[in-house]
């Protein structure tokens, strides 16, 4: 007898086996799923392996370099041991002299290079658990700065070793910004000198400094007591609310004073009508972020104001003094045919506005005409009298010729190549910047210096390495009827650089 339920019965049948394709053909993709995430997750571990393994020989290449470096601070302590009735000068040229050597190999500045020297024999001898630990690879650079830079100032022995073991053992584990916040801790417990003596200590490291950034901007930072620093801020911070306060006080007062049916809206900042175009175009509005406002009020009062303490009794006080600066600006961006900016001191851009700016307001200047291919001097004329050669020598050199220094030829010495005194002639061929350090380190400590043509200098290291700077290639002055045998300097005039 035919059930009445047979053809449902195989309908679902058939049904049943659609789904059983459709199950499979799903668990097949998972399992190629799987097995495509398994050799992701085995390509990973060796990836993790390989990078590790390659950040440990990096550690280890680091640490055996630190080793070096404490080595030859070792040799230059040995080196002033000996100089026993010498002078402070003289006692302070065998680390120089060091470091001035090791700088130009590694193309840095010397006092770079002295600070590497006095931190890694501080690291090798003072922490050597940590350099220890830095060399088998198990904790980095970073790890070791950190408890090398903050147990520093432990001078007890004992308790600088108890430090590195407990603050060592947790770098082992962890990121160097916890273990940071962790050391610290740890030399705060350790340390027997009382807070306010320390802080006595820190006031004599306070400075001030710049660093120059790209497009005509620099950053000017500070250190200095944690009260006054924040209390700055603050002002600066109050100041710059109280502007924009006063700016959004009269963006509400210029909309109530216009009513009907054309008052105008809020529209991006800006003030428009009803039909959507800007009102009042005589009145103007404060578009500067907080942030701005604060540099700008910073920058001002730096430049403006008086210091509310000033014992130096020199005609108009402190506050009379002002900022100068040293502007080198093309003809051409003057004139408005280029767009190209101008150089700060040599050592970074200055935007075209700025300097027409500074150009417009400037005493006296200096033309200067320059081959359009390979950027030589062609010629130049003065417009006011000027010790001609340091003016050459200060446009050609732009900055202290020694190798990898960038102290400005303004505030440098000008320095006669082969001594006066031994016959060295007082000629630009004989003369060049350099600041007093590199000149004391060149005279005290050995380093011969040669002109070359271009005014390229070749320098011979006391060790017996050689080593070449060239002037930068922008700039050179060609001085009128100066610089010749038995010329004599003519007087000092008022300061050229442009003032603010």
């Amino acid at each position: 007898m035919c059930c009445p339920q047979v053809p449902h019965c195989i309908g679902s049948m058939s049904d049943v086996g659609s789904t059983l394709e459709v199950v499979g053909d799903r668990a097949g993709a998972v399992m190629a799923i799987d097995q495509q995430g398994g050799a992701d997750r085995v390509r990973t571990r060796e990836l993790v392996a390989e990078i590790a393994a390659f950040d440990a020989a990096e550690a280890r290449i680091q640490a055996e370099r630190e080793r070096l470096y404490a080595e030859a601070y070792a040799l230059t302590q040995q080196q002033t041991a000996r100089l026993r009735d010498a002078s402070t000068r003289e006692r302070e040229m065998p680390l120089r002299a060091m470091a001035a050597e090791l700088a130009v190999a590694k193309r840095v500045s010397d006092r770079t290079m002295q600070t590497r020297l006095f931190e890694a024999h501080r690291t090798v001898t003072q922490f050597p658990a940590a350099w220890e630990s830095w060399h088998a690879g198990r904790v980095s650079r970073a790890h070791v700065k950190v408890i090398v830079d903050t147990g520093a100032e432990l001078a007890d022995p004992g308790a600088r070793e108890s430090y590195e073991r407990d603050v060592l053992d947790y770098a082992e584990t962890t990121s160097p910004a916890r273990v940071r916040s962790y050391a610290e801790q740890v030399a705060e417990n350790l340390n027997p000198r009382s807070i306010q003596e320390r802080h006595d200590d820190a006031l004599l490291d306070r400075r001030i400094w710049v660093e120059d950034l790209r497009d005509g901007m620099s950053m000017l930072g500070t250190i200095g007591p944690s009260v006054e620093v924040h209390g700055v801020y603050d002002r600066l911070t109050r100041q710059g609310k109280t502007i924009k306060a006063a700016d959004r006080a009269a963006r509400r007062n210029t909309t109530e004073t216009r009513t009907g049916d054309g008052a105008p809206s809020e529209v991006g900042g800006a003030y428009v009508g009803t039909g959507g175009t800007e009102v009042a175009p005589g009145v103007w509005f404060d578009e500067r972020t907080l942030d701005q406002i604060r540099t700008d009020l910073l920058l001002d009062m730096m430049l403006t104001a008086s210091p509310s303490v000033d014992p130096t009794g020199v005609e108009g006080g402190l506050g009379a003094i002002r900022g100068h600066v040293q502007i080198t600006v093309p003809a051409t961006t003057l004139a408005g045919t280029t767009l190209g900016g101008a150089q700060l001191n040599g050592k970074c851009a200055v935007d075209p506005e700025t300097a027409k700016i500074l150009a417009g307001n400037a005493p006296g200047f200096d033309r200067v005409f320059l081959d359009p291919i390979t950027g030589v001097v062609l010629a130049v004329d003065r417009r006011f009298a000027t010790p001609a050669q340091k003016r050459y020598l200060v446009a050609r050199d732009i900055r202290c010729r020694f190798p990898g220094c960038r102290r400005p030829a303004t505030e440098c010495d000008i320095d006669h190549r082969e001594d006066w005194a031994l016959g060295g002639k007082t000629d630009i061929e004989n003369m060049g910047a350099f600041c007093e350090s590199h000149h004391a380190l060149k005279q005290a400590a050995g380093w011969t210096v040669v002109q070359m043509p271009g005014g390229r200098l070749h320098f011979t290291a006391p060790s017996g390495l050689e080593y070449d700077d060239d002037p930068p290639p922008r700039v050179m002055f060609m001085p009128d009827g100066v610089g010749g045998p038995g010329d004599a300097d003519p007087p000092e005039p008022e300061a050229s650089a442009l003032p603010f």
